[in-house]
């Protein structure tokens, strides 16, 4: 029975629709969006105006300071990871995505209502970090359910356009954000903008929150979940096995994340847009203007990742990451001297040619993830695996890209950052053999176990 789950059946026997898939695919867009909107608003925020408003209070390094609180996020990402892994695993993929998008917007709008230090002191910063937590332990969660929720109903020649279906929700996020964040620039200039203009973008995620919740309540649970559940094999602690039998596995497929996501951390964590917009530094360029070039490098994103999805499906996983990383280390090299300039048109065309190459280091993830894990584990080691990776690569980024330009002065140690990040990420994946089109049913456990690290027989 898992074989057809795996081509389009579902348990009971019945064939999936392309009505159905579309409706997951579409569900699955909508909901990724709608959480890494809600994600990047801050990052985009913190370039611009967290600064001032909650930080500069605390000292010269207010600017360092925000960045940091990007990067604390990430550490309740695990946190987040092992409760919906767990709880994924035992429960279903879908009940965990309905309760990670609310507690996203619910942080999302509370942060949008939030008095500044100038109102309440020291517990507005202090509110706000707490709330991006909350966000960290809601993104930590969401990635890994809506990866099975979208692979897991995937014909099996088609896992990688279906997989790179949730990955598009980071561009899709980061153009929305951005849009909407350079559409209040222009509706409220200057000191408007640090009054009010800036609540606004948050506060709007209550209404996205709605629309991705009605969205996902329509789709049906995954297929492999629900044969696991009919034949009571759920595993009791999924965390336990899949650290007792897979942690080589988790630490490669997180460096593998790592190398993609410290550098695309540089636009969805908001460097460049505080670097480029910084009054005080080297380029100094208008908001709207450098937030419009953001919203079209997403759009580039958005296409290669859909490109890099479809083209897995044909030459394997493995083969689309290292064509990948080739570009994205062009990308790497080709960023900062054409941002330096302080031309927008040259500033977005770095960041579409960086976009390429994060395009081909993303759109295959979700399909090479699935396709790691034994099916009664999967969605804790997705989940686990994303989270470390996001730690190690984008959690921090953007605040050692500060503190190195704070240092040297110079934005060439940042390029060798991102490079070796690249270079992390391109041994990891030489580190692992291609699996596409393996079975993902339990039925299939024994061949899923066998360890897709190279030099090893088993997990």
């Amino acid at each position: 029975m898992s074989g057809q789950s795996q081509d389009g059946f579902t348990p009971t026997g019945t064939i999936a629709t392309t009505a159905d898939r579309r409706r997951v695919v579409f569900a699955t867009v909508v909901g990724t969006t709608v959480e890494w909107y809600d994600f990047f608003i801050y990052a985009t925020a913190v370039g611009l105006v967290f600064g001032q408003l909650f930080f500069e209070p605390l000292g010269a390094n207010s600017a360092l300071i925000a960045f940091a609180t990007v990067g604390v996020s990430f550490l309740f990402r695990p946190l987040g990871a092992f409760l919906a892994g767990h709880y994924g695993d035992k429960l279903g993929r879908k009940t965990v995505l309905m309760w990670t998008l609310i507690l996203m917007g619910a942080a999302t709008a509370l942060i949008g209502i939030l008095p500044t230090y100038e109102t309440i002191g020291i517990t507005a910063p202090i509110l706000l970090v707490l709330l991006r937590i909350i966000q960290g332990i809601s993104a930590g969660g969401e990635w890994g359910g809506a990866v099975l929720m979208a692979v897991e109903h995937a014909p099996k020649a088609k896992r990688g356009i279906f997989g790179a279906s949730p990955q598009i929700g980071v561009p899709l996020g980061l153009l929305l954000a951005s849009g909407v964040m350079a559409l209040m620039t222009a509706i409220a200039p200057g000191d408007q903008f640090l009054q009010w203009g800036w609540r606004v973008p948050f506060l709007l995620s209550v209404v996205l929150i709605l629309v991705g919740y009605y969205v996902r309540r329509k789709v049906e649970e995954s297929p492999v979940f629900m044969e696991l559940a009919e034949r009571k094999e759920k595993a009791s602690m999924p965390i336990v096995q899949l650290f007792r039998k897979h942690l080589l596995l988790v630490i490669i497929a997180a460096f593998v994340f790592a190398g993609n996501n410290a550098v695309g951390y540089m636009t969805t964590g908001g460097y460049i847009q505080g670097y480029a917009t910084n009054p005080e530094g080297p380029i100094g360029l208008e908001r709207g203007p450098v937030l419009v070039a953001v919203a079209g490098s997403a759009v580039t994103w958005l296409l290669t990742t859909l490109l890099a999805g479809w083209l897995s499906d044909r030459i394997g996983r493995r083969t689309t990451y290292i064509l990948g990383w080739v570009m994205q280390l062009v990308g790497v090299f080709t960023l900062f001297p054409l941002v330096n300039t302080g031309e927008i048109g040259l500033l977005f065309a770095g960041l579409a040619i960086l976009t390429i190459g994060l395009g081909f280091t993303y759109g295959p993830q979700a399909a090479l993830y699935a396709e790691l894990f034994p099916a009664s584990i999967r969605f804790s080691g997705v989940s686990i695996s994303y989270a470390i990776g996001a730690i190690a690569g984008g959690a921090f980024a953007p605040t050692i890209a500060t503190a190195i330009v704070q240092a040297t002065g110079s934005t060439q140690a940042v390029t060798w950052y991102l490079a070796g990040m690249t270079g992390l990420g391109l041994v990891a994946t030489l580190l692992l053999r291609d699996r596409s089109g393996i079975p993902l049913g339990p039925d299939h456990e024994e061949e899923q176990s066998v360890s897709p690290v190279r030099g090893l027989a088993r997990a």
